[in-house]
């Protein structure tokens, strides 16, 4: 495995990562006293390199989702820096595509009016992003839908918005915070594989967070495990080796699936159960 180096922004074998998470973290204050303090993220390196699909998983409530919003740059880490390819994040992620867990569509908007937000946001001309966001409408299997309006939509259906309304704007990054964890599995595994697809194409930097060790493991080039909170950090990585183009569904019953879930399982095992415990206290 290369080494990285904390002190050169995180460069691997001469390449600047796409992002990077330099001995970040994250500190927020409990409820009305500035002396209670709780340390959602503590001691975190990672490093996403261009054109890697890294997933995170970890217990429910371990800080998966402060490592994404911390990527968007909608907080500021309290200690260490995260960078753009190689550049500081002091603000909004510009170069990243954020597609969140809850659904962020605008009720009073048609299905295309909010694939196009972001270009209209822009500046782009209205025809112009009319017709970027018809043929991106298309490529997610939703041609003829443009006028339908989300509650018009499937749940299914409005997660294509959703990436479509992400995808877009070309980001070198996309982060993406359980998108389908609402969805059954059928739809689900279809809009798995609809994410690969479209990944394919660019090879864009990818930090997918997910509950679900199976999705995590079809899905990416690389799993990182988080420990229970508070103060979560990576304490394991691994390399997905299974060979692509893939199918979610196919490639879970393939023998060296079923070893690698059971080499990862083995490790976040113990802080699943870790966190179920301080959540059984907490209640």
């Amino acid at each position: 495995m290369a080494t990285t180096s904390a002190a050169d922004g995180g460069t691997v074998a001469g390449v600047i990562p796409a992002l990077s998470f330099i001995d970040v973290g994250c500190t927020f204050v409990s409820g009305d006293d500035p002396t209670r303090r709780y340390t959602a993220v503590g001691e975190t390196t990672l490093h996403i390199a261009s054109g890697e699909f890294v997933s995170v998983v970890g217990p429910t409530g371990c800080g998966k989702s402060t490592l994404l919003n911390l990527a968007a740059g909608l907080l500021q880490p309290s200690t260490g820096s995260v960078r753009a390819f190689g550049e500081p994040l002091t603000g909004l992620n510009r170069r990243a595509g954020y597609m969140f867990q809850a659904e962020a569509l605008m009720p009073w908007r048609s299905a295309l009016d909010n694939v196009i937000a972001g270009l209209e946001f822009r500046g782009m001309a209205p025809q112009e992003a009319r017709r970027e966001g018809e043929a991106w409408l298309a490529r997610v299997g939703l041609q003829g839908f443009g006028e339908r309006y989300p509650h018009e939509l499937s749940g299914g259906m409005r997660k294509r918005v959703a990436l479509a309304q992400t995808l877009i704007l070309d980001p070198d990054i996309i982060l993406m915070d359980e998108p389908f964890s609402a969805l059954d599995i059928q739809t689900r595994q279809l809009m798995e594989n609809e994410v690969l697809a479209l990944w394919s194409e660019k090879k864009k930097a990818v930090l997918f967070i997910t509950h679900d060790l199976d999705e995590a493991i079809g899905m990416s080039d690389r799993v990182v495990v988080l420990s229970a909170g508070p103060a979560t950090h990576p304490i394991g990585e691994f390399t997905i080796d299974l060979p692509r183009p893939r199918d979610v569904a196919e490639i879970r019953t393939d023998a060296r699936f079923v070893a690698l879930h059971a080499q990862i399982w083995s490790v976040l095992r113990d802080e699943v159960l870790k966190g179920y415990r301080q959540q059984k206290k907490v209640a």
